[in-house]
């Protein structure tokens, strides 16, 4: 299937032909929709002005749109109900907490009617103290550790999801030694289907570390996959709540997800075959991509709710079982858009490349500590100047930060305006994914803070950190 895949190299992006105006409209994807740019060329967020901001609030900060993040929140959890429940059955949203999670979003999301999925007892802790029932919680992780699982079992978590077979003993373990009833568990499984873009992000072929394979071995016997939904079945601790499969990351084209639900239900229904039991559930996991740069065009959630319910009713009639019922995992697509990160412009350097162009390199104040995705993975993004406008044409640029590396690259290849300069505010769009939840102190740089913005007023939801936090680390 065609998909949009980061190189494993920094990303060259052609240049449109002639020069361009260097003030381009702040609107629509990949922005937020509360985004918009007044007449004198300054962008506000949601009413609020970025200068404003900047100024009571510092840079580098993530800006986040609430509005826009319950909206797309929203969008979600309409289209899988208004696709699925036709058919009879229902679909549960789970918030994908490790795009990026705090007390205020997982409230967000839990009022918007979705459910919350974490992948470690940090987030797991970040949940419950944004006064989420365990039941709306589900814990992942390719390698919990034994107060993980404690944590989660006291909590009452609606779901565990098992990573491999030596798990199904141990989450069966620490549920009797819980003796609070049997436990609920899925199972992950690799369905073979590589979908997302860079391989790191790519998480149902075989070679790697998620899941359960459904590929039997070379000895022709049962596969990984069905050998632990058996040993689930065969431990009294246990509730077998259903079957589990992610297949990647900024995905593009939802037929990765039709592919994976198919083979999911054929070994849903072989299960049931061999045993008499039915699992009641199936997730499909996340992985829905976003539109990075202008002209990209991110999934829509009507679509790909339509066409995997599509998929799952033809699916369950050819098998002659009836339907599970549904969940899907999105972060990303929640999050990602709803955040710009502002950045102040230091050094602007120009460097004469080998084939006789010039580059213009931008220095922000930041860089791969608050944004590691270009360096790891040679994700794009997108950024313009958002506190004035100017009359210059775009010339090529490169945006990097502050840090001692060569690869501190924020965004590969973009038009800035000829006379772009130290002092300007420049932001990049859609930063909400991982950027923070992938943050580190590089260089001893303390991470910025996370700033809502709603009807023209701001609020930190996660404050800067300080030189002084780093130091209560160091012990002397």
């Amino acid at each position: 299937m065609a998909q949009r895949r980061d190189p494993s190299g920094p990303r060259e992006r052609p240049r449109a032909p002639g020069r361009e105006r260097a003030r381009a409209q702040v609107t629509g994807s990949p922005w937020s929709s509360g985004v918009t740019r007044a007449a004198d060329g300054a962008v506000e967020v949601a009413g609020v002005d970025v200068r404003a901001l900047a100024a009571e609030h510092g840079t580098p900060a993530y800006v986040l749109d609430e509005a826009d993040f319950r909206a797309r929140a929203r969008a979600y959890r309409d289209a899988f109900a208004a696709a699925f429940e036709p058919l009879g059955t229902g679909v549960d949203v789970y918030y994908a907490g490790k795009a990026f999670l705090s007390v205020a979003v997982a409230r967000w999301a839990h009022e918007e009617g979705l459910r919350v999925d974490t992948a470690t007892g940090g987030e797991l802790a970040v949940a419950l103290r944004a006064g989420l029932p365990g039941s709306e919680i589900g814990l992942h992780g390719n390698n919990k550790s034994d107060s993980e699982l404690a944590r989660a079992l006291d909590a009452g978590v609606g779901r565990i999801i098992v990573d491999s077979i030596g798990e199904v003993e141990r989450v069966a373990e620490a549920a009797r030694a819980h003796g609070g009833g049997p436990a609920p568990v899925m199972v992950r499984v690799t369905t073979g289907v590589h979908a997302g873009g860079h391989e790191y992000i790519s998480t149902a072929h075989e070679d790697q570390k998620f899941g359960l394979s459904l590929v039997a071995g070379p000895d022709g016997g049962t596969s990984p996959a069905m050998t632990a939904l058996r040993a689930v079945l065969d431990r009294p601790e246990l509730h077998l709540l259903g079957i589990h499969s992610h297949i990647g990351s900024q995905i593009l084209d939802p037929s990765g997800f039709e592919v994976a639900a198919r083979k999911v239900l054929a070994l849903r229904a072989e299960l049931a075959r061999d045993t008499g039991y039915l699992v009641p559930e199936v997730d499909l996991g996340g992985g829905y991509g976003i539109a990075y740069v202008p002209g990209e065009v991110p999934l829509d959630p009507a679509r790909v709710a339509k066409d995997l319910a599509s998929t799952v009713d033809a699916v369950c009639a050819e098998l002659s079982t009836p339907l599970p019922r549904l969940s899907i995992e999105p972060g990303r697509a929640i999050v990602g858009p709803t955040t710009c990160t502002l950045y102040t412009v230091g050094t602007v350097k120009p460097v004469v490349l080998d084939d006789g162009r010039t580059r213009l390199y931008v220095a922000v104040d930041g860089g791969m500590s608050d944004n590691i995705r270009p360096a790891l993975y040679g994700a794009a993004y997108h950024a313009e100047v958002v506190s004035r406008t100017s009359g210059e044409t775009g010339v090529l640029a490169r945006v990097v930060g502050k840090h001692c590396e060569s690869g501190d690259i924020v965004v590969h290849e973009v038009q800035l305006p000829a006379d772009v300069r130290t002092g300007d505010l420049l932001a990049v769009a859609a930063t909400g994914a991982y950027g923070r939840s992938m943050a580190s102190n590089y260089n001893h740089v303390p991470r910025p803070p996370v700033v809502a913005v709603t009807d023209g007023a701001t609020r930190v939801l996660v404050r800067r950190e300080t030189e002084d936090d780093l130091l209560a680390l160091d012990q002397g």
